[in-house]
């Protein structure tokens, strides 16, 4: 312990000289440091995105931040376990290194000293480890982000969604069926040529033209005037 002396109202401590500390407070010293070097070499225990995420098309800049939270910690719970087991190999180095140090200490006379050096060459071998594993835990919190972010319809680089095929084109529709059958429509066309009055080439197809020389027909025999051709008009006109 120091001795407490009194000068002019302050109190000074003499602190025992560097000979007088013991072989335990010497190790209290080095798992101090073990202690602090350690935590050093962790990996953070929080850990943010390192990709850069635009808001998707229509989606305000709230709805946005509200996203980018709910991936995060989407994000933080993928890589939790993995980030555990980092930190406890960085720690179980530096206690191993100090342990080393410490015995070969002791067989040198000293076992303080050579836990202190075990301890800052353990942690430095922590800190190498961390290292790797930190980058890889970024790597895989990144993705878990990313993927998080363009599910909820936000933009992400590298995460273009597939090209929509083009739909198909629709079939072009049927030709409409013919109202009158077109033997019956073509004969009829022939002999209403034949007569004068049709002046159009017989296809069987019935239009305007068809419809008014049949009516034409009709009228000159005086039959009713529909313009609807039928077997018995072709008879008729047959007959003519």
């Amino acid at each position: 312990m120091g001795v407490t002396v009194c000068n002019r109202g302050v109190s000074h401590v003499l602190r025992p000289a560097p000979s007088e500390i013991s072989p335990a407070r010497r190790l209290a010293v080095a798992a101090g440091i073990v202690l602090m070097l350690g935590l050093s070499a962790c990996v953070p225990a929080k850990m943010g995105p390192t990709v850069q995420v635009m808001p998707g098309t229509g989606k305000s800049f709230d709805a946005f931040r509200a996203d980018q939270a709910a991936c995060e910690q989407y994000a933080d719970g993928e890589v939790a376990a993995s980030r555990k087991e980092a930190n406890q190999q960085a720690v179980g180095t530096a206690l191993i290194g100090t342990a080393l140090g410490a015995g070969l200490g002791a067989a040198a006379g000293d076992a303080g000293v050579g836990a202190a050096a075990g301890a800052v060459a353990g942690t430095g071998i922590a800190a190498g480890n961390a290292q790797g594993a930190a980058q890889t835990i970024q790597q895989r919190y990144d993705i878990s982000f990313s993927q998080c972010m363009y599910a909820k319809g936000e933009l992400v680089p590298g995460y273009e969604p597939p090209p929509v095929a083009p739909a198909p084109e629709a079939a072009a529709p049927p030709p409409p069926k013919a109202k009158y059958d077109q033997t019956l429509v073509s004969g009829i066309q022939t002999e209403l040529a034949r007569i004068g009055l049709y002046s159009g080439t017989p296809d069987g197809l019935f239009g305007g033209r068809t419809r008014g020389a049949i009516k034409d027909f009709q009228k000159m025999k005086g039959m009713p005037d529909d313009g609807v051709p039928t077997p018995a008009l072709l008879d008729q006109l047959k007959k003519s």
